[in-house]
């Protein structure tokens, strides 16, 4: 566990920000949103797959070509905007490999070594490039004779044009049309007179901003404008103290619910209002994307609408965070046992429900969960979720569900279906489980 750990800290401007001013940070953006998609037309595709990693190529690239000189855009926003970009890249052609590697475990007409060997592919980077670019692979000497054994008795052209197909059909370049913030490196902002002075597009000329707090830091930011409004955000990452109490020493099982955000494996509940919160939210949404659709033709504004949104997610967020720390403070746990379970999955005939089950904030509460309990160095390891609702914790047994309770027939167990979830997953972590989170 390391001895500190990076949280998102938020700061807001205090007062409105002069329409000049936020002209001027409009302006900023707008630059970062071109560099962007400039560097995700040009890098986004199999030809620069070698470029990518680890991106300084890029980089003198960018500087060459003549893209800041064009904009008058400061270097402290240009190069953000450009390995900002490119991480962009990085996580996309990662989603393309994992949509890939759930399609090659289903194909019924590749053999095991042949999907052995995709998978090596998709593994090693410089493989991946030049099995993609019809390049003759460099690889170091090990990892070429790991190839070279798991190519014996297969069709090597085969598998590059499998891969290929694939790639073209799943890949897809990056494109943004937000202008809605930017990147700020530490020589381009200064904290003083209760706010912040951030550089422009103009040399030598930085515009001030209160602030609703006196806080200082020295990172990277990332400022988000909401010119409706007239105001700001900023997004600082901060390092925060791993803390360690020797009262912290339980060992619970957690399942995760819609109405009820958590139960343990001793039948405790937390977050028993959730449900309340989260079917207000939904049913609000579900109506007003209905007034919406009805009205496209006529343009309504959606000020009203975000502002509404905000307040319904603060809300429900806030009372989460709540429900988490009481859930920390209260059990105790040195280590969590979580239930690795699929996400939500569409379908079916109530359009109610299915709304509800896309809007639910389990995403969110596991992120929470896990920040919370790193900073707490509580240990939180997942277990496989198969059937762990239908068995039951005393006897192993597969049991019934009936109106929210459980059922065993063979030994005659009887307990609520949550509790009995909590405690399988306990009790299979306890055997063997899957580190997440810590």
């Amino acid at each position: 566990m390391p001895e500190k750990i990076c949280k998102t800290v938020h700061q807001y401007s205090k007062e409105p920000i002069p329409e000049t001013d936020m002209q001027k940070l409009m302006e900023i953006a707008e630059d970062y949103k071109k560099v962007k998609n400039y560097v995700y037309s040009r890098y986004g595709g199999i030809a620069s797959l070698s470029k990518i990693y680890p991106g300084y190529t890029v980089q003198n690239e960018m500087t060459r070509s003549g893209l800041r000189a064009e904009l008058a855009m400061p270097s402290v926003y240009f190069y953000l905007a450009v390995f900002d970009a490119l991480g962009d890249i990085k996580s996309q052609w990662t989603r393309t490999k994992s949509k890939l590697l759930k399609l090659i475990a289903v194909n019924q007409k590749l053999t095991e070594e042949e999907k052995h060997y995709l998978r090596f592919l998709l593994k090693v980077n410089n493989a991946f490039d030049a099995a993609l670019n019809r390049k003759p692979m460099k690889l170091p000497e090990k990892i070429q004779a790991k190839s070279d054994e798991l190519l014996i008795g297969i069709d090597a052209e085969k598998i590059y044009r499998y891969l290929r197909r694939q790639v073209r059909k799943y890949h897809v370049k990056e494109h943004t049309e937000k202008t809605t913030g930017f990147s700020v490196a530490e020589r381009a902002y200064r904290y003083a007179d209760s706010g912040i002075y951030i550089s422009t597009k103009e040399k030598r000329k930085r515009i001030f901003v209160p602030l609703t707090d006196r806080n200082q830091y020295q990172s990277q930011l990332y400022v988000k404008l909401y010119p409706e409004e007239n105001r700001l955000e900023i997004k600082v990452p901060v390092k925060v103290a791993v803390h360690k109490f020797a009262e912290y020493s339980e060992q619970v099982g957690v399942a995760f619910g819609i109405y009820t955000m958590l139960t343990t494996d001793q039948g405790h509940h937390y977050g028993k209002e959730l449900g309340k919160y989260q079917t207000e939210y939904a049913e609000w949404m579900r109506a007003q994307t209905g007034k919406y659709n009805q009205n496209k033709s006529s343009n309504p504004g959606r000020k009203k609408y975000n502002a509404k949104k905000g307040r319904l997610q603060e809300q429900m967020h806030s009372y989460i965070n709540q429900e988490l720390n009481r859930f920390l403070r209260t059990e105790k746990p040195e280590t969590l046992y979580l239930v690795k379970l699929p996400k939500p999955q569409g379908g079916g005939s109530n359009k109610k429900i299915n709304n509800s089950m896309t809007l639910w904030q389990r995403g969110y509460i596991r992120k929470r969960l896990t920040q919370k309990c790193r900073e707490l160095s509580v240990e939180i390891i997942e277990v496989l979720g198969k059937d762990i609702s239908n068995e039951c914790s005393n006897c192993g047994s597969m049991g019934t569900k009936l109106e929210g309770k459980f059922y065993c027939s063979i030994c005659g167990y009887c307990e609520e279906e949550k509790t009995n979830t909590a405690r399988n997953a306990k009790k299979r972590g306890q055997g063997e489980g899957v580190l997440y989170g810590s």
